[in-house]
Order: structure tokens, then sequence, then C-alpha cells
């Protein structure tokens, strides 16, 4: 029996060490920051407008900018749904890019969401579970400047999320508070390649509520990306650690 688990053991470390010197790492210092405006036209319905800017060095080179828009339908004060488009840009950053001829590219998406929000004591705990339908720029011809094609890919999201009061037992007017949050990112269809693990986001912020229409957060982020192709036979990986700012609006 101990031989037999002796051998087990030796066979899972001798996996988990060649696994590990196939993956390549690529390490990039990044800083986004992001506006989010909701305007509200009745109790039920709404407007979602979104603007990210991400960026590698810090803030000295870009890595993309994101648009996103949509329409909310809130069911009660607990179930919110959203639905709408997504407009993104990639560039060439780090020391490998994500496209393979070292260009920018330009993503289009559709999404659905639905976010299930709950209090437990003094944390407040939300849940957002998200479908995309992405179609991905690629060059077919290294001389090319501009897309010539794009590859219908399907993303699922999950993010758990805690806001945590500073001061008082609820986040009111005038609050500052603790967020921290994971997103999990999963490709899947025909289309997905190596990254059936897309990327994982984990974030922990320091927030403050102005008002019911204002909101600003800063903190540390942590981005871990799997690209979709490999690199000389092997997987690879980016670890982005680095800052995050989000300004929120509630119209």
């Amino acid at each position: 029996m101990y031989k037999l688990t002796f051998i087990a053991l030796l066979s899972l470390f001798t996996i988990t060490s060649n696994a590990q010197n196939t993956r390549i790492s690529d390490r990039n210092t990044i800083g986004w920051m992001a506006y989010t405006g909701t305007i509200k036209l009745n109790e039920k319905w709404g407007l979602h407008t979104e603007l990210q800017f991400r960026r590698d060095n810090l803030i000295a080179d870009p890595q993309q900018n994101l648009f996103r828009t949509g329409i909310n339908y809130t069911l009660n004060n607990k179930l919110s749904l959203r639905a709408g488009y997504a407009l993104a840009e990639t560039f060439n950053y780090g020391s490998i890019p994500l496209n393979n001829l070292g260009k920018q590219f330009t993503e289009h998406r559709i999404y659905q969401m639905a976010t299930l929000s709950d209090k437990s004591g003094i944390f407040e705990i939300s849940h957002r579970f998200m479908l995309e339908q992405r179609w991905i720029g690629r060059y077919t011809n290294t001389s090319l400047t501009k897309e010539d094609d794009f590859v219908f890919w399907n993303r699922m999201r999950y993010m758990l999320r805690t806001n945590i009061p500073l001061k008082g037992i609820t986040i009111a007017d005038k609050t500052p508070y603790l967020a921290l949050y994971d997103e999990i990112l999963i490709g899947f269809g025909k289309n997905v390649n190596e990254n059936v693990f897309d990327q994982n986001r984990l974030a922990i912020l320091l927030g403050y509520r102005f008002s019911p229409k204002v909101r600003i957060e800063s903190g540390f982020l942590n981005q871990t990306l799997q690209f979709s192709r490999e690199l000389n036979g092997s997987n690879v990986f980016q670890y982005n650690n680095g800052l995050i700012l989000n300004s929120v609006f509630n119209f």
C-alpha cells in the first residue's frame, strides 16, 4: 500500500513538474481606470454605460480600451438583468502579444447578465453571471493593417463580490467601505483552443460612497490570463498585477 502511494505521489509530482516546465509566463504591471454610469428610466428599466481604459506599464502604454452599454431590468430588490453590446480594442503589449502577429485587434461582443444581491449582517454580497458571444478580429495575411476576418467564441463569467462598511453596519452616504471580488472567465464552444480557462481577476478595493448617485473605488488588481495559442509547444500565461480605479454614477 505504501509503495503504491509513493508511486502515485511520485507520478503526480512528475506530471506537475512537466506541466510547469511547459508553461511560459509573461508578467506585466497594469493600471485600469473605469467609468460606469446608470441612467434610471423608471422603477424597472434603466440604461447602462461603461468606459474602461486598461493600461500596461502601470499607465504608460495601452493594454485595452473597452466600451460597454446595455439595458437594465430590475425584477426585485435581489435580482436584476442586463443585456447589451461591448466593443473592445486590444493593443500589442507585454513581451508576448496576444495576437500571434503582434498586431492590435478589435472585438465585438453581445452579452446577457444576471446579478443576485443579498445582505448578511454587515456584508453586502452579489453574484454576477454573464454570457458573452464574441467576434474577435484576426489577420489572414501578415501584410494587412486591418482585420479581415472575425472568429466567433463563447465565454461565461462568474463574479462573487462582497462590500463591507468601514463605518457603521450599512454602506450609507459618506461611508467608506472595503470591496473584495473574484471573477473567473471560461471559454467554451468549437473555436476555443487552449484557453478553456480564459482568465481570473481578483481585486481588493477601498471605496467611498458620497451619495446614492456617486461612488469611487481604488485598489489592487490581479489578472491571470491564458493565451488561446501555444508558443513553441508550451501554454502561455500572463500574470498582470497593478492598480484599479472605478468611478460609479447613478443618474
